[in-house]
């Protein structure tokens, strides 16, 4: 167990989780009959998450610092894209 965590496959097996959630989210029908969730909807909610899953990633395999930093830093304006968007509506 421990070398699924060193070795960063964690992230990669929860990375595909997400992968598949979101598949299914851009795929299914509302109880209301309404069309499916938009792609953009669907990207801006998990984007900030896949930037935090990248930076975990780097830091557990003892990545260079600054890509942790970079991946952290990108999930910021993904999440205040996602926000706004929210509201908009």
């Amino acid at each position: 167990m421990s070398a699924l965590f060193t070795s960063g496959h964690v992230v990669d097996l929860i990375l595909i989780v997400m992968a598949i959630e979101a598949a299914w989210l851009l795929t299914r029908r509302s109880r209301s009959g309404r069309a499916q969730m938009q792609i953009i909807d669907v990207a801006l909610a998990f984007l900030p998450g896949v930037c935090l899953l990248l930076a975990l990633r780097v830091a557990l395999t003892d990545g260079p610092w600054p890509w942790v930093a970079l991946a952290v830093t990108a999930s910021f304006p993904f999440h205040l894209l996602d926000l706004a968007r929210r509201r908009a509506r």
